[in-house]
């Protein structure tokens, strides 16, 4: 029986193993998925999950629950040797060990750019998983209820300051999310002012969504400011040490909580540790219908898809590569699945082709943007029809319903804004021992680390 081995398990990687198991016989295939982490993170939900409108653990599909007939290592593959059709993984314990297999596919994903900025690695929060979005939530419920206790000065601004680095999707709407959240807070905590609040959004371009057009872009830098965010276009940070960021065009401000979205780069494995085709941005050489290499020198049971992978973009043409979206990297594990199916049995793979459904984000609760070539709508209705196209998109039924639900008793009852940034620290109580002095010193010490 021949073993197919997957790399990865975020969006491309678990739709190629939930299909496999689907559509190939039990005995015609065996299916092994290598993921340090026991799930898929539903990077979409992610500023709804950093706003509390969507529970941390409703955003994350567990890998054991749904992929029932496939083995699942925890652990990351540190080399691939096609040649030998053998990869090196390592296990969250223990030593690596060399693994086999007949068909491998390359869903590793890509990983965030810091670019060697100063102080960016230590003090800044990306927003690629669930864990992320957990603590920045957090990290502004404790900034909020530190800030209340303190007067006026330095300090409160600091605590009240959030920066978001990278005009994307995942920053636009973590900062629209964010800045929707902390304007709600202000109801519980009268002793703060909307105006200390001091939300930035730094882009390094004359622009932010890349995927809208000029005007609906211009629109959403709009809302934001209306609402008291600070978008600064054309403008690169320099340096975040201690906290403390320096932008190209000389502003400088200290910041409590500072958020990476500032794009993706190639994954170092891929780069660097595999004998596959690679291009000059270090992502793997794939073909139209997802398998590794060139239309003339293809490579033997080769696949690759989503962040990792350049595929050919037919809806574009041009010599276009798809971007690495969550709606490219779900329909092309789908279409993998197929593929791989295909090829076992004899018949020839399809080539990827999907053309776009429009852009749409959420920039907050209650307001949203759409646009599919000159149609754009913003607004609620906007929001709307974000929050009905990702429900519908999660994957199994009963991860639509617990989101649904969530956002009933939202609606109904409003925002939880309970905090629980002590669970980054479970040892702290029993440590301190209930000693208001040691365990102030300890809370001192960690945000100083920050």
């Amino acid at each position: 029986m021949r073993t197919i081995l997957v790399v990865g398990g975020g969006y491309a990687g678990f739709y190629t193993a939930w299909k496999l198991e689907k559509k190939l016989r039990r005995d015609e295939a065996r299916i092994i998925v290598v993921d340090p982490r026991p799930y898929m993170t539903y990077q979409p939900f992610l500023p709804e999950v950093l706003a509390g409108s969507v529970e941390a653990r409703h955003a994350a599909v567990s890998l054991r629950r749904h992929l029932r007939r496939t083995r699942l290592i925890a652990g990351s593959v540190n080399r691939i040797d096609h040649a030998e059709r053998t990869v090196t993984v390592q296990p969250v314990d223990g030593e690596p060990f060399p693994l086999a297999y007949d068909v491998i596919v390359v869903t590793a994903g890509a990983v965030t750019r810091k670019f060697g900025i100063p102080g960016v690695a230590e003090q800044a929060i990306g927003m690629k998983h669930v864990e992320e979005a957990v603590a920045i939530r957090d990290r502004l419920f404790t900034s909020f209820d530190r800030a209340s206790a303190l007067p006026p000065g330095p300090q409160r601004q600091r605590l009240l300051t959030v920066t978001f680095v990278g005009g994307g999707f995942s920053g636009v709407e973590g900062f629209g999310e964010l800045l929707s959240l902390a304007t709600s807070l202000l109801k519980a905590y009268p002793e703060i002012k909307q105006s200390e609040l001091a939300f930035h959004l730094v882009e390094a371009r004359g622009r932010i969504l890349p995927e809208v057009t000029d005007g609906p872009g211009e629109w959403v830098v709009r809302s934001l400011e209306r609402r008291g965010g600070h978008v600064h276009l054309n403008t690169q940070v320099q340096s975040a040490t201690g906290g403390h960021v320096v932008l190209s065009t000389g502003e400088e401000f200290d910041s409590g909580l500072i958020v990476w979205t500032a794009g993706n780069g190639a994954n170092p494995m891929v780069r660097s540790h595999t004998d596959l085709p690679i291009n000059e941005r270090g992502l793997l050489v794939v073909r139209a219908d997802l398998r590794v290499g060139t239309e003339a020198e293809p490579v033997p049971d080769a696949w690759g898809a989503g962040d990792d992978a350049a595929v050919p973009d037919l809806a574009l043409g041009h010599g276009a590569v798809t971007v690495p979206n969550a709606q490219h990297a779900v329909r092309q594990g789908k279409l993998l699945a197929k593929n791989i199916v295909a090829s076992l049995r004899g018949r020839p793979p399809k080539p990827y082709v999907h053309h776009s459904l429009g852009t749409i984000a959420t920039l907050g609760l209650g307001r949203g943007i759409f646009q599919y070539h000159r149609i754009v709508i913003t607004g609620l209705l906007a929001w709307f029809m974000h929050r009905g196209y990702h429900v519908l998109a999660v994957p199994s039924w009963e991860r639509k319903v617990r989101v649904a639900a969530i956002w009933l008793t939202a609606a109904l009852f409003g925002r939880d804004i309970v905090s629980l940034a002590s669970v980054q620290h479970p040892r702290r109580a029993f440590v301190t021992g209930g000693d208001p002095q040691e365990h102030l010193q300890l809370v001192r010490e960690d945000a100083a680390t920050r």
